[in-house]
């Protein structure tokens, strides 16, 4: 169990630490915050892709989005999301994003993987349903990848 703990821990930290080196890429809508950014897969360790069931490699990435409310106190809680999209490149090929979510703790993430092109720009579009009453928010962006060989 403390394995697994100090494994979400160190997904959990790679996972910010890239966020926060991708500029906290994130959409305010309301009292939401739609958190996203993708990172190449190879980043991870070992131990944090196997605990979390992730293929690691050069030309794997993973997209990442976490909802969060604000509170009348100034805090957020995490928000159970449900999260839709696909990513495609320049030649046009599309690609479905099949994504899972992962509680930890106080913190919910949603994740998928997805094949990524040598220096190529590659465009998300992503569907965030963070409350049933409300249309989906549409999150697009834009992000260029270089694979570490």
């Amino acid at each position: 169990m403390l394995r697994r703990l100090m494994i979400s821990a160190a997904l959990i930290g790679t996972l910010l630490t890239t966020a926060v080196a991708n500029a906290e890429q994130f959409v305010r809508v309301g009292d939401y915050e739609i958190h996203y950014n993708a990172i190449n897969s190879s980043f991870l360790t070992p131990e944090v892709a196997q605990a979390n069931n992730i293929h690691r490699s050069a030309n794997r990435g993973l997209v990442n989005v976490s909802v969060r409310e604000r509170q009348e106190d100034g805090g957020t809680r995490a928000v159970n999301a449900s999260v839709q999209g696909h990513v495609s490149g320049l030649t046009g090929t599309q690609e479905s994003l099949s994504f899972r979510t992962v509680h930890d703790g106080d913190a919910t993430y949603h994740l998928a993987p997805f094949n990524m092109r040598e220096d190529e720009a590659t465009r998300f579009e992503l569907s965030v349903r963070y409350d049933r009453n409300a249309e989906p928010e549409q999150v697009n962006f834009i992000q260029r990848f270089y694979i570490d060989r």
